[in-house]
């Protein structure tokens, strides 16, 4: 019996203790807060936005391109703010359950070390984690491991330290405190009608707690006071720590500003903290002030911004950067079948098809006048797959470039396809264009390489967090017209600066060059959410793809794909930057915002993978608009397809043999499978294509097979070292090199 009562003792102790009251307290009352938590560790370990990539913003911060001691050092004082504004938050809420916390001296600082359990229990789940990362996937030694700890860790407790000095400074002495001038957030609920809810009885029941000292008191041991001026005392604190919410905040959009300044700029991990202990702050307030009628706070919330929005007060959508959005409403064009089936006409569909043979004539003469008589010609189809696709895509063309001595560089004259691939296969062509131009330095120098494979995710993430939701009323004078800066700003100067330069050009500079075969054709494509069309954005009229060939003699055929360049003529197609349509390209949802377009009505563009993540109908459509040219005048035609998934080996079975199972398949059976059904559809075109021209058309395949099945590079805009080094490896694979020595045959006779 003695035993069994020392232990209910030891028990109803621990029970009694502060901070496990804190955390059921936590638990309890508030677990809309706790969701902070729960997105940051689901995050961390990978459970949450792996699609996008988000761990590696919290493993492995970069800045100024890099992970180092000081990108780890802001991620942990980041880490603090967020910390800090999780005590704010929760001392604000819970202080009037805990009316002896007045009659402490420093109160909000002991209310804070009596509130760690659930922070420090994290940042030992974090080191574990993120060490692990770092010496797994970024191939860090240990030593450099416990560096970036270190930093982590300094950055942490500067701020710590910092926070504590301020709450230090502003409660030195209780009397002080009491006959100060004080401001009272309470007087906001004077505004709010009077609810028999909202008086709050629920003290907590402790009888322990941690000093300043980390020493263990007894609350029964504290001098008693009046409970008005305990709550006098508390109110002094919440004012101070909505000062702390409030210059969080500023920090966060001022940042905004030096979105350009990579010197300036913070880690994208370190930005989202910040974010989140603003959001943190505002729903801790929304809580403190409203009680029960928070719901309803919410709701006119939400209405307000509905009302911004419809009104044009701000935009969640982006533009494309280079094109007039200015122009008077009756030169918009009109975005209708009527309109369509006008203006792509069969008149100008000829015209563009004409225009597109001369160049395949051109072509040809200067690959004889070369001594290339018997050049086969080349199509190339990329796939989508954020910097899997780009890294993977021109590590292809430059290998198989380098292994023909230039002939597949040569002998191409088109290239399409969707998203990352794209991003990768534009780079790789400014590149070779710019040796033949200069012949200063090889077009394969691994520095190319590592260019295409730098980080986007980093400058993103950070530009959502500190322009899109914090400041998106920046402006910015881009190619002659001013615009909003926004995440989509962000993404195409990070890819500016990654490529040094090379890809900081308009749509229109590419023209005469295409046009005279200094470098093949492009075809950037884009997905018109308003109704499904294809979006081609190309320096070269492409009006000849912008309906199929077999309805040809209908005059209403259905107009399936736009050409950026003819539909927006009056609104300068040409001047658009080259990544702004890379970036609509490779629009992937949330983490880039819908692009919105000067017609009337406005059309929504998104990524190109929406309709073809390969690239196959427009190149099987080109085939077939080329095929009396192509029959006349070559004897052979290679289609190159560079994918970044194994076309034979897509998605395993997904089997429905439970409750869940059998109500989600149904509704998300499009999105899982999306990627099959298209490989599945192409089988059909590619048969068709290869019957078209009698056995000349070869079809080639190069596929990202990972050495090791599972451990597949992550489909974001982050590559980690360990997945770099398994895609530049992938070209070795026994199948890749069977087709590669193919294509290398085929070009060399």
């Amino acid at each position: 019996m003695d035993y069994n009562h020392g232990m209910n003792s030891v028990l109803k102790s621990i029970f009694q203790f502060l901070p496990v009251q804190l955390l059921i307290l936590h638990f309890r009352k508030y677990q809309l807060l706790l969701l902070f938590w729960v997105i940051i560790i689901t995050t961390v370990t990978g459970h949450f936005a792996a699609v996008f990539g988000a761990k590696s913003l919290f493993l492995a911060p970069e800045y100024q391109g890099k992970i180092s001691f000081f990108s780890m050092f802001i991620l942990g004082g980041a880490m603090a703010v967020f910390v800090m504004s999780w005590h704010v938050t929760t001392f604000i809420i819970h202080s009037a359950r805990l009316p002896f916390l007045g009659a402490v001296r420093h109160a909000f600082i002991k209310y804070c070390i009596n509130n760690s359990l659930l922070p420090l229990a994290f940042l030992v789940f974090y080191s574990f984690v993120v060490t692990h990362y770092q010496l797994r996937d970024e191939h860090a030694g240990a030593s450099r491991a416990f560096l970036f700890q270190l930093g982590f860790y300094m950055g942490f407790a500067l701020i710590i330290i910092v926070s504590f000095a301020y709450f230090f400074r502003v409660d030195r002495d209780l009397l002080k405190v009491v006959l100060s001038r004080i401001a009272n957030p309470s007087r906001v609920k004077n505004f709010i009608p009077y609810d028999a809810l909202d008086y709050e009885i629920d003290v907590v029941n402790t009888k322990t707690f941690l000093s300043g000292r980390l020493k263990l008191k007894r609350c029964d041991e504290l001098e008693t006071f009046s409970p008005r001026l305990l709550q006098t005392v508390l109110r002094k604190h919440h004012r101070n720590a909505i000062t702390a919410s409030i210059f969080a905040l500023m920090v966060l959009w001022a940042s905004g500003f030096f979105v350009d300044k990579p010197i300036l700029r913070l880690p994208a991990g370190a930005g989202f903290l910040i974010l989140f202990s603003v959001v943190l702050g505002i729903v801790g307030a929304m809580k403190y002030f409203l009680r029960s009628w928070e719901v309803l706070g919410w709701i006119f919330i939400v209405a307000i911004l509905s009302a911004l929005v419809k009104n044009d007060v701000f935009d969640v959508r982006s533009i494309a950067y280079g094109l007039n959005y200015k122009t008077p409403a009756a030169e918009k064009p009109v975005y209708d079948t009527r309109n369509l089936n006008i203006l792509f006409n069969d008149s100008l569909c000829q015209q563009d098809r004409q225009q597109e043979e001369n160049r395949l004539s051109l072509w040809q003469s200067k690959r004889i006048a070369a001594g290339d008589t018997n050049a086969p010609l080349i199509i190339i189809s990329v796939s989508g797959g954020g910097n899997r696709a780009a890294y993977w895509t021109f590590r292809n063309l430059q290998y198989l470039d380098s292994m023909s001595n230039g002939r597949l560089y040569n002998n191409t004259v088109m290239i399409t396809g969707a998203s990352g691939g794209m991003i990768g296969a534009t780079y790789w062509r400014d590149v070779q264009y710019k040796y033949k131009q200069t012949n200063q330095s090889s077009p394969y120098q691994q520095q190319y390489q590592d260019n295409i494979g730098k980080d986007l995710l980093n400058a993103i993430i950070f530009s959502l967090a500190s322009v899109d939701l914090a400041s998106p009323f920046n402006k910015i004078a881009v190619a002659g017209y001013s615009y909003k800066k926004d995440r989509g700003y962000a993404m195409e100067q990070e890819l500016i600066r990654n490529t040094e330069g090379l890809l900081d050009k308009k749509l229109g500079d590419y023209t005469a060059k295409e046009q005279n075969c200094e470098m093949p054709a492009l075809i950037v494509n884009g997905t018109i959410i308003n109704d499904g069309k294809r979006l081609m954005m190309a320096a070269s009229p492409v009006g000849y793809l912008c309906k199929p060939a077999y309805d040809s003699n209908n005059k209403n055929a259905l107009v399936d794909a736009i050409d950026f360049g003819r539909f927006f003529a009056k609104q300068d197609a040409q001047n658009m930057r080259i990544t702004s349509a890379l970036r609509m390209n490779a629009t992937f949802p949330y983490i880039l915002p819908v692009v919105r377009l000067p017609s009337a009505p406005e059309m929504n563009v998104m990524d190109a993978g929406l309709r073809d993540n390969f690239g196959i109908e427009v190149a099987v459509r080109y085939l077939y608009s080329m095929s009396s040219w192509i029959k006349a005048n070559n004897k052979k035609v290679i289609l190159l397809q560079i994918r970044d998934t194994r076309e034979n080996e897509l998605f395993p079975q997904s089997h429905i043999n439970s409750l869940g199972s059998m109500v989600s398949s149904p509704l998300f059976v499009i999105q899982n499978k999306w990627e099959s059904f298209q490989s599945y559809g192409h089988t059909y075109l590619k048969d068709y294509a290869r019957s078209l021209f009698d056995g000349k058309l070869q079809i080639v395949t190069m596929e990202y097979i990972p050495e090791h099945e599972g451990k597949t590079a992550a489909l974001n805009f982050h590559l980690t070292q360990r997945e770099k080094t398994d895609l530049l490896q992938s070209v070795y694979s026994q199948q890749n090199q069977t087709d590669a020595n193919h294509i290398k045959q085929m070009l060399s006779e």
